[in-house]
């Protein structure tokens, strides 16, 4: 693993919406889903709505592994916990990026429940 370039941390951050896909068992990219996407930190996360059994998460958890497309950034990833500690930050962050959007939609991705569905969102090397 490597760590976002200043650029990529703005750019992503910075990004309304996140385009995001986990890898099949054979290694190929499934399609992409739209989802939002927040900068807590030098980290990106990415929360899933109304819980843990959506699709686009049950995957990307289970895979590890995937793309993102966002801010013209596209990248291999990988999808790891997120520390405990950070869940605030990151409610913070989702709240001023997206409190314009009302509060039922942003209730959705803050607090207790939506930290469940937390992915970090960690840049994989070039090489790899």
């Amino acid at each position: 693993m490597t760590n976002w370039t200043t650029d990529e941390l703005q750019k992503i951050g910075n990004a309304t919406e996140l385009r995001i896909a986990s890898l099949r068992k054979d290694g190929t990219v499934r399609p992409y889903v739209t989802i939002w996407v927040v900068r807590a930190g030098d980290d990106i996360y990415v929360r899933s709505a109304h819980g843990t059994e959506n699709p686009w998460y049950r995957r990307a958890k289970t895979s590890g592994e995937g793309r993102i497309n966002a801010g013209g950034i596209e990248r291999d990833v990988t999808f790891t916990e997120a520390d405990q500690g950070v869940h605030a930050d990151i409610d913070d962050a989702y709240h001023a990026k997206y409190d314009r959007y009302g509060a039922a939609i942003v209730g959705t991705v803050v607090g207790d429940k939506a930290a469940l569905g937390t992915l970090r969102v960690v840049p994989r090397s070039l090489s790899k």
